[in-house]
């Protein structure tokens, strides 16, 4: 099995404003960036804390852990030869290498490995 490490908790919102006021004003987590109107991270201290729309979230509606892994592609191969499920298989996308996975009780997992430029 590929190494794996907790880094990222992606929240689900509908008003991204909003939100990050609530984070950054009400629980004081620093805003470490912002995507537009669609998702912005907060730093957790040892993890990043992620506030997502539909329109950047990897599975609408649900709280996703985010696993920084050294393999995707086995990573998410272990899911699919267990009880998990695959959302979305393993695929590049701007900055990383990304699969999109269940775990056996539904649970949303993104497995993630940023992209050497």
């Amino acid at each position: 099995m590929s190494e794996q490490d907790v880094r990222m908790v992606v929240l689900p919102t509908d008003n991204l404003d909003e939100s990050i006021k609530f984070y950054t004003e009400t629980l004081g987590f620093p805003l470490k960036f912002r995507d537009g109107a669609h998702f912005a991270a907060l730093d957790g201290g040892t993890i990043t804390l992620a506030l997502a729309t539909s329109v950047d979230h990897p599975i609408p509606g649900q709280v996703v852990v985010g696993i920084k892994t050294d393999d995707v592609d086995a990573s998410a191969k272990a899911i699919g030869e267990s009880a998990g499920g695959i959302a979305k298989g393993p695929y590049n996308d701007a900055h990383e290498r990304r699969a999109v996975v269940y775990d056996n009780m539904g649970n949303g997992l993104v497995f993630y490995k940023p992209r050497e430029h």
